[in-house]
């Protein structure tokens, strides 16, 4: 049942060929628009560049956003077109439906992560000490991420423009909060204390273990794991919005 759902929705995204353009290049362009933003820098001889700190979170961020509104928007319209209430009907149970779309939507943002990444160190030459495959991983989780919160935000919206209005309160926080724009530690103890239990900061903190280490570490496989929990925790989540008939 969650394989053949998983297929139903690969089939529907296939046929969409703005969404897929949306998820696979759109996170692409973003970190282009980011380099050159960069570009004409001048540094210090030996100095790292902007682009290699704000360029690898960016890895993360982009597809976390990118899926969250795909996969938001996208089971909006099966919830109000009447199919997802249509699939309940039949013995189909709840979590292979669920998780059926979050494979689909998974394989996806595997995809669209491993675009990003190579255009990241094959196109801008990104320079850090530890491996594009630890990259790749959490860029991966974090765009799961977006999809399992996706998932969950569209059952408390009625149309796409309120699926929308679910940036400003669910993402855009986590960004200004996980430590990109301000040290964590420099914040004030209110917001240094929400930072420290949102998602998207395990993340960057995971980005940078792996940025500052030529070797994985402890604290990194934690972060890994802990947002890999929030995932599963936020689908289980999700799972109890999936009513057999819409109101």
């Amino acid at each position: 049942m969650m394989f053949a759902t998983t297929r139903r929705v690969l089939e529907q995204l296939r046929r969409d060929h703005r969404s897929v353009a949306l998820i696979m290049v759109v996170p692409a362009l973003l970190l282009t628009g980011v380099y050159y933003l960069f570009e004409n820098e001048t540094l210090p001889p030996g100095f790292p560049r902007t682009f290699d700190r704000v360029g690898l979170m960016m890895l993360a961020i982009f597809p976390f956003v990118v899926m969250f509104l795909v996969t938001s928007i996208t089971m909006l319209r099966e919830r109000t077109s009447g199919t997802l209430e249509r699939l309940l009907t039949t013995p189909i149970h709840k979590a292979d439906l669920l998780f059926g779309y979050a494979l689909a939507f998974s394989i996806m943002a595997a995809l669209q992560s491993l675009v990003a990444t190579a255009v990241a160190y094959w196109i801008f030459n990104l320079d850090i000490k530890g491996g594009p495959g630890y990259v790749v991983m959490i860029a991966v989780i974090n765009a799961v991420l977006g999809v399992a919160l996706g998932l969950l935000c569209s059952a408390f919206a009625r149309t796409e423009f309120q699926a929308v209005q679910f940036m400003p309160v669910v993402v855009i926080p986590q960004i200004l909060l996980c430590g990109l724009f301000v040290a964590r530690d420099h914040m004030n103890s209110l917001l240094e204390g929400i930072s420290n239990v949102l998602p998207l900061t395990f993340s960057v903190d995971a980005l940078q273990q792996i940025a500052d280490n030529t070797e994985a570490t402890q604290a990194m496989w934690q972060d890994a794991g802990v947002m890999a929990a929030i995932v599963v925790g936020v689908l289980v989540l999700a799972s109890f919005t999936l009513r057999r008939r819409t109101s």
